[in-house]
């Protein structure tokens, strides 16, 4: 969910211009911020090396791609100094963060650190690969509204499949946990878990020095999606998210540089928190009193998003909205019935 950008935002970015692919930004003695591309409208992820005595510990990955392969060859021989991986610390399962984990488990023998939720998800999808839609998918767009054209099409399209861009994963991880601290080079890093975006999400605060690895749990000019799927439809995640935010609101300081997922590492954390937790308590009011009125979770991206959704955008829009009216359901907000074609509609108590 976009949002609006205030006049005078708390918000800094004392790194504004992006490192070039194949180069990296030092951003603290010994941590370097690098980015790889992807192919959709946020069109990058960031990625960072933290020096791990005689080698370096890296934080994602992004796709499992040539072109991934070839920038990280690159950053590899450049910037890391040809310099092993020794650990890789994966902040969640979505693929533009695990997409090369295997690849660097089977081509540099790297350590996969992630939670095991992260790990499981991860694996579990990446076996996971089907040519048609799945049946369980297409009752989920039904239900959710989704545009017939839309549907139409994506019913005749080859599906997504994690494998698609994530490497194979072989056996073998370790494990982290909230509560736990991480040793990296001489930083120490205290584990602390996010929910909503993806389950289990490893953010990582240093007790050194005022760092704090995000992953895509604290974003500086989004918010990160917050979606519902065919996997779990009756599932609540933007309770967890909230619920998640205001936990680690208590250990945001205005001194914290966080690096992100995504877009450009900032501070004036405990700001940023608020701005995350009131733009969805908003957009929840918002919505409340656009459901006078019965209507699918299509129909209700004017309310929540408030700017038009193109079709590269639809499906990430439809999950957030199906997010937005679960949360109203399950608090006993809202209502909702089947139409004939399967759609729920939903309506304010």
């Amino acid at each position: 969910m976009s949002e609006p950008s205030p006049t005078h935002s708390p918000i800094r970015h004392p790194f504004e211009t992006p490192p070039a692919q194949g180069e990296a930004v030092e951003l603290a003695e010994g941590i370097l911020w690098m980015r790889l591309p992807l192919p959709m409208k946020l069109d990058h992820v960031n990625v960072y090396a933290l020096r791990d005595g005689n080698g370096w510990a890296v934080v994602d990955t992004g796709f499992a791609t040539k072109t991934s392969r070839r920038l990280w060859r690159a950053l590899m021989e450049g910037p890391l100094q040809g310099l092993p991986i020794r650990r890789l610390i994966v902040t969640h399962h979505h693929p533009d963060h695990i997409g090369l984990a295997g690849w660097f488990q089977t081509e540099f023998g790297t350590e996969l650190v992630t939670t095991r939720t992260s790990w499981l998800f991860a694996r579990m999808l990446t076996l996971d690969e089907h040519a048609v839609q799945k049946e369980e998918t297409l009752a989920y767009w039904r239900a959710a509204g989704m545009d017939a054209e839309i549907y139409e099409k994506r019913l005749k399209e080859r599906p997504f499949n994690f494998a698609d861009v994530v490497a194979p994963m072989p056996l073998g991880f370790r494990r982290i946990q909230e509560g736990d601290v991480l040793t990296i080079g001489n930083r120490r890093w205290d584990v602390r878990i996010g929910h909503g975006h993806a389950p289990e999400h490893a953010t990582l605060w240093c007790r050194d020095e005022a760092l704090l690895i995000a992953g895509d749990q604290i974003l500086s000019s989004i918010s990160p999606n917050i979606g519902v799927y065919a996997t779990e439809p009756e599932a609540d995640p933007l309770a967890e998210w909230l619920e998640s935010c205001e936990r680690l609101s208590q250990y945001a300081r205005e001194d914290h540089l966080v690096l992100p997922g995504h877009k450009l590492p900032f501070t004036g954390l405990p700001a940023r928190m608020r701005q995350l937790i009131d733009n969805h308590h908003s957009a929840l009011a918002r919505l409340v009193e656009y459901l006078e009125t019965p209507r699918t979770a299509a129909e209700c991206f004017p309310v929540l998003f408030k700017r038009s959704i193109g079709d590269g955008e639809y499906g990430l829009a439809l999950v957030e909205s199906m997010a937005h009216l679960n949360h109203l359901y399950q608090s006993g907000q809202v209502r909702r019935e089947r139409r004939d074609d399967g759609a729920w509609l939903w309506q304010r108590v």
